[in-house]
């Protein structure tokens, strides 16, 4: 009788032990997809400031027709982008592009001087903070849930379970090579 007993005392504790581990997994799999949401916030938010900023340009700059093209067809592919890989693809581009319109923005100085400019220039960095921000915290949420993942005891029946590793959100080669260049500073 003690046999059977301790049989189910052995059954219970595993037992107990998987339903700890898939409700750990669920909560990190939801933190992975709430850090996403946060992301897309951002990114939501400078799509929308985009058409503004290029509306202001257009005013000033009317034959670099091509750039501001490029803008808005970057735009228009990041929101139509879903899933952390498309979407860090299809933002590095509007990130490129962005760059080419500020480097643009240059050649004109009654642009640069324009106070609603400067205010969509402000506005954008202010959403570029937030969306690195939002970035590291989602990279962050998706290590910890792969790392649950690939831990003892878990990887023994966490793809059973339908668990499966979460891809990172990676800005790309381009986007990181640009982040390397140290700005020069002349006087």
């Amino acid at each position: 009788m003690t046999a059977v007993w301790v049989i189910l005392g052995i059954v219970a504790v595993l037992a107990i032990m998987v339903i700890a581990i898939y409700n750990g997994l669920v909560a990190k799999r939801q933190q992975c997809r709430q850090a996403f949401a946060d992301v897309d916030v951002q990114l939501k938010q400078r799509q929308n400031l985009i058409p503004n900023l290029v509306e202001t340009v257009k005013g000033y700059a009317t034959h670099e027709r091509e750039t501001l093209d490029a803008v808005i067809a970057a735009r228009n592919s990041a929101v139509a982008a879903s899933g952390p890989k498309e979407t860090a693809a299809a933002e590095s581009m509007v990130a490129s592009t962005l760059g080419k319109l500020f480097a643009l923005a240059e050649s004109y100085p009654d642009l640069k001087a324009n106070e609603n400019f400067k205010e969509l220039q402000k506005e954008l960095s202010v959403i570029e903070d937030k969306l690195a921000a939002a970035r590291r915290f989602y990279n962050s949420a998706v290590s910890q849930y792969n790392t649950a993942l690939e831990q003892f005891p878990a990887a023994l029946f966490a793809g059973s379970m339908g668990f499966s590793s979460e891809e990172f959100y990676d800005l790309g080669e381009e986007v990181r090579a640009d982040l390397s260049i140290v700005p020069e500073v002349k006087f």
